[in-house]
Parts: structure tokens; sequence; C-alpha cells
């Protein structure tokens, strides 16, 4: 068996290693000239990374990243909601980790180059089209160094190309357009001073105007240092979604006034903001489900099938936990056909309730239910929401997102593993 895949990203990648594992032949072909470590912090949730573990993946992710020890929530005043754990510090039996996406995606790059052979990622390859023919796909791409155009006969072909796929595009032509969520993101990261135990992620504010950090570099952590990943969410005024470049630099003016008062004993957000070198601007925004992912051999995975908000940390633990499923049907199926619908029966309904719930804020409702129930602060937050339903709103999403702690204790097989 042959399968191509559209996309080097994460999910990609992570495919292509988990079907050469399995013994399937992979081709990865990837739109830009040169891979570069690009990009800002990410998080890895216990069930994502216990998939990279297995992969071997455990030690360089120790050394690069941030072993995250707890998550807290708190209101725009810098009281906290709500706090918990996190990872090994939980009582999981894989981390959860903080790592630059950079140097995440550098790291599955090397080692796809190392177990598949650089003769199998094809960068500066862009997909234009496919056909099938009842047996195979035949696909093409145009090439970025003299857009000449080359076809790839496969058996299976997987649009991992993320929130702007060609291959989704080329599967749904029409009507499929971002659905913006009137906030926009400012992202950078910062070295500065650690904060509470130099291993946390916080999480400030409310629906409309939102802080979230974490520390990403494990090399500066032993120095006694952090580096920090931050993300600041404000509402828009004319809920319109830009037209300019969704990744793009801006002056830090944009945004930086509406947190000037966000300083606590504990953290100076506008000092992050501040000593930040770069800031990258993007705009909060999904897709709305799709009915089908699969067209007889052909499937989306990842971004491309299933575009998020980011919360819950939980995009890219969804990606890996596509290519974990979808390797395992592809491996234990005979039938190429049955493996890809049964891979979409358990992972679109899967992501389509995670896509849904991110709308509501997932876990991270806990704030807006504070800002609209005590908007002046409070006292004791248990007076404002019961401690029981703090631990309701976050074990329910643990369980749909597929990280409580049950759900991997009981992943046992190929499909559990994938299936929470």
């Amino acid at each position: 068996m042959k399968v191509a895949i559209a996309g080097a990203g994460i999910g990609g990648l992570v495919l292509g290693l988990m079907l050469k594992e399995r013994g399937i032949e992979v081709e990865i072909f990837e739109a830009v000239s040169e891979i570069k470590p690009l990009g800002v912090g990410i998080n890895l949730l216990p069930h994502a990374s216990q998939q990279l573990c297995e992969l071997g993946l455990e030690d360089c992710l120790s050394q690069q990243g941030i072993q995250t020890s707890s998550l807290t929530y708190f209101n725009k005043f810098g009281q906290q909601i709500w706090s918990e754990p996190r990872g090994r510090a939980a009582g999981y039996s894989s981390p959860q980790f903080s790592i630059h996406r950079g140097e995440l995606q550098m790291s599955l790059l090397e080692t796809a180059i190392a177990r598949l052979g650089r003769e199998h990622i094809h960068q500066g390859h862009a997909f234009a089209s496919f056909i099938q023919d009842g047996q195979k796909v035949i696909s093409r791409w145009l090439r970025k160094d003299d857009n000449s155009a080359i076809t790839v006969e496969s058996d299976v072909l997987i649009g991992a190309d993320g929130i702007h796929s060609a291959v989704r595009k080329f599967l749904y032509p029409t009507g499929d357009l971002p659905r913006f969520s009137g906030r926009m993101l400012w992202r950078g990261i910062t070295e500065a001073p650690p904060y509470l135990d130099g291993s946390s992620m916080f999480m400030a504010g409310y629906q409309d105007q939102k802080f979230v950090a974490y520390p990403i570099s494990e090399p500066l952590r032993q120095q006694g240092r952090s580096l920090i990943n931050w993300i600041a969410e404000l509402k828009v005024p004319n809920g319109e979604l830009p037209k300019t470049d969704w990744n793009r630099k801006v002056d830090k003016s944009v945004f930086s006034p509406a947190f000037l008062d966000w300083q606590w004993d504990w953290i100076n957000i506008p000092a992050l903001i501040a000593d930040a070198a770069e800031v990258y601007e993007f705009p909060l925004v999904d897709r709305d489900p799709l009915p089908r992912w699969t067209f007889d051999r052909v499937s989306l995975l990842g971004d491309a099938a299933h575009p998020m908000y980011p919360i819950g940390s939980n995009g890219s633990a969804q990606a890996i936990l596509d290519a974990r499923y979808l390797a395992d049907c592809l491996a234990n199926e005979g039938d190429i056909l049955f493996a890809l619908r049964e891979y979409e029966a358990e992972r679109l309904p899967r992501t389509t309730g995670i896509v849904l719930r991110n709308r509501m804020n997932g876990p991270e409702q806990v704030m807006q239910m504070a800002e609209e129930r005590a908007p002046g602060g409070f006292q004791h937050i248990n007076d404002v929401i019961p401690q029981e339903k703090l631990e309701e709103i976050s074990m329910k999403y643990k369980r749909l997102a597929g990280f409580d702690k049950d759900s991997l204790r009981n992943a046992g097989n190929a499909g559990n593993a994938a299936k929470p």
C-alpha cells in the first residue's frame, strides 16, 4: 500500500511516521520550498504526547519543551477561579508538553527524514488536483521551483494541509468559508523571569478579553529563566473577518492598551507584551464541520478536516489522534475503502463535538461565568461558581476531547488509543 500525504505539518509528519512504523509506503508533499521552524508555542495534551512518546520522541520533547505542571484560570483582576494539576503532576502516565511549534515540527521532520528517507519528503510541491480510477488515486502536484507538474499514483491520498487546505478546497470548491468569531489574537514570545512554579500555564480574563501564557523552553528553565509564549485576545468592533494577511507582524499598540492594568503580584502582563521582539496577529476562526471527509480513497486529517478555535489546547492533539486512528485502520483493514470509512465514522463526530464545544469556550467558560456573575470581582470563587460546577466543566471537556485519565488508562489497543 502507498499513501500520499499533502502537508508536512505536525499532522502530516506524524501520520507519515506512524504509517512507516506499520510497514506502509509513504510520500509526503509540502507546498513550501523549505520547511523552517516558524510559529510560536503549542501545547501537547497527554493523549497526544503519549502517541509521540510511542514514536520514540519523549527524550527530544523533554529536552526542548516544558512538562506543564498546572493550568490556572483567573478573572480580569488576577483572582483565581480554578486550578488543576496537569500531565504527570496530575497522575497521567504521559506528560503534557509546552513547546515551540517550530522546534516540534523540525524534530518531526528530522525524524521523518531519518526513518522514511529524504527522497520520500517532497518540499516545494503544492497539491493541484486528483482523479480516481477505482483502484488508485492519481494526484497532480505543482513544483514551486519551475512551476512544472508531476503526477503521483497512490492507493490513498490524505489532505493534512492545514486550515487553508488545497485538498479540502478541491473536495468542497464552494460555500466552505472560514467562520470568524469576531475576536482577534495577538501572539508573541518573551524571555522573562519565571512566574508561579516556572512550569505553569495560565489564562486570565473572559470571552472578549483574554490573556494566555505558558513557558516553552526547558533549557531556559534550567538557567532560572522562562521563554514565555503568550496570546492576547480581544473582541473587535466591526466583527468582520480581516482581509489582510492572517499571520502578519503588527505594532503592539494595536492591542496593548487594553491590558495596561493587568499587572499582579505574580505576573506583569504589560511587560510581557512590551518585551516581545515580534507580535503576530491572527483572526480567531474555524470552519463549519463537514458532512464527510472521505471520498473513496481520499480523506482529510487535522486542521484540513476540522479546524477549531485554539481552546482547550486541542488542535494539534486531535490531528495526532487522527493520525493514530487512521494509521491503525489502514494497517488493520484489508479493504482500503472500508478503512477510510471506519476512520471517518470514529473521528468526524468526535472532532465535530470539540469544534462546537470550543465555540462555547470549552473549559474556558469558567472565566466567562465569573465575569457574568461577578464583573466586579469576588472574595471567594465558590460564592460565584460552586466547586462541583468547576470540576464538572473541567471533566466534561476532558472526556469529550479524550484526555481524561480513564480514557488513557483504558487505551489498551489500537482502536482505543485513538478512540476515547
